[in-house]
């Protein structure tokens, strides 16, 4: 529905969206600031309670919950942030894709793809510093330096 009001009539879709998206992505801010200092506050006791030698348990837990609480709202505040920032530059909020999840996004990445090696020539391969230098030097052709 919200897709087509958009494509029917945008500049008053992003008048509807603007003030309360902006308004829910400030109060998802502030609550998750809040709930990071209440963590910061459970950490800290438990790492002061977790002290005692005849029951550490208790105050391992409360740290463990508080470090789980910090997490999370660091993640959610930092999350909502970043679309604010989103919307301030681009002047809308970013549609998610089909499959994705309001708040998550997928980032690529991974290992870069190998070059296959050139055979390697005859037995002898020099030594370690000869090997380094003829890298060197295929780089410096490489580039054109």
């Amino acid at each position: 529905m919200e897709r087509a009001l958009s494509e029917d009539d945008p500049k008053f879709a992003s008048t509807l969206r603007g003030t309360r998206f902006a308004r829910a992505t400030r109060a998802r801010i502030v609550l998750a600031a809040i709930v990071f200092a209440g963590g910061v506050a459970l950490l800290l006791t438990g790492a002061i309670t977790g002290g005692s030698h005849s029951s550490p348990t208790p105050g391992i837990l409360i740290g463990v919950v508080g470090f789980v609480l910090m997490l999370a709202s660091a993640t959610i505040g930092l999350s909502a942030w970043k679309t604010r920032q989103a919307v301030a530059e681009g002047g809308q909020r970013p549609a998610p894709a089909e499959g994705d999840h309001p708040g998550l996004s997928l980032i690529q990445g991974g290992r870069k793809q190998r070059r296959p090696r050139a055979p390697r020539s005859g037995g002898s391969r020099g030594t370690f510093l000869q090997r380094l230098e003829q890298r060197w030097q295929r780089r410096r052709d490489q580039n054109g330096f």
